[in-house]
């Protein structure tokens, strides 16, 4: 993985370092002062403007990329994992991939042992998503600009997952592509999906289905007083998951 920084102001503003100036509206780093620079390193503007660097992580980065589509967010990324026990050297399929995102968040776990399979018919997303993979400097994830259901190539995976439209349609692809014991996860935003995919995979043969929403809330912290943020994380999609039995 590619080592690589951000520049980050007092208000948690961040800037991802790339070969040029940084320009801000602030002012401006030289390209050289960010190259010679280190993780906790203090920076400033022509016109006097801190930014702390730092070593990015998978989260500084997704959220730089370069994209032209919405992507699913940690809180729901987070269940994925926990709920299919994904682990280091895992086989995956990723099916919509987007910007990339979720490729990236799915590989970082699996680790070089493991492989993520990530599917998209759109070529121009599909072009995308490769340069913020390879920016990332992952190794162990193939784009492919191809219809899921026309040539499923894997077998033996750990974890299909699918941000569909229809995932009902590659139901039986997918369980095919599992291995016995392994999880289809699908992401989907309106409840009417949610019931046919309870009935198509019942269908199919799939077994422990699972259908769940993350709402996420923060905590305000003040002097006067602690309470929920009035504004929240509300919904964004069902997640339903199915395991191979």
């Amino acid at each position: 993985m590619i080592i690589m920084r951000i520049l980050i102001d007092s208000k948690g503003r961040k800037y991802l370092a790339k070969d040029d100036d940084l320009h801000t509206d602030a002012g401006y780093i030289k390209k050289e002062e960010i190259e010679n620079s280190s993780p906790g390193d203090v920076l400033e503007t022509h016109l006097g403007k801190k930014y702390t660097v730092l070593e990015a992580n998978i989260n500084d980065y997704i959220d730089l990329m370069e994209r032209r589509c919405s992507i699913i967010l940690p809180k729901d990324m987070g269940i994925v994992a926990a709920y299919t026990g994904l682990g280091c050297g895992n086989q995956v399929l990723d099916a919509g991939t987007g910007a990339g995102a979720t490729a990236i968040f799915l590989a970082n776990i699996v680790g070089p042992q493991g492989h993520v399979y990530s599917y998209e018919i759109r070529e121009d997303f599909a072009e995308i998503a490769k340069r913020n993979i390879e920016g990332f400097g992952l190794e162990n994830v193939a784009v492919k600009c191809q219809d899921l259901s026309e040539n499923l190539e894997e077998k033996n995976l750990d974890l299909v997952f699918l941000d569909l439209p229809k995932p009902w349609l590659v139901a039986d692809e997918a369980h095919a592509a599992l291995k016995t014991g392994g999880f289809l996860a699908n992401y989907t935003p309106f409840v009417d999906q949610v019931m046919t995919l309870h009935h198509v995979l019942k269908k199919v043969g799939f077994s422990n289905l699972e259908s769940v929403e993350c709402l996420l809330r923060g905590i305000e912290v003040k002097s006067k007083g602690t309470r929920p943020k009035t504004r929240m994380t509300g919904h964004t999609g069902y997640l339903t998951f199915a395991r191979k039995l």
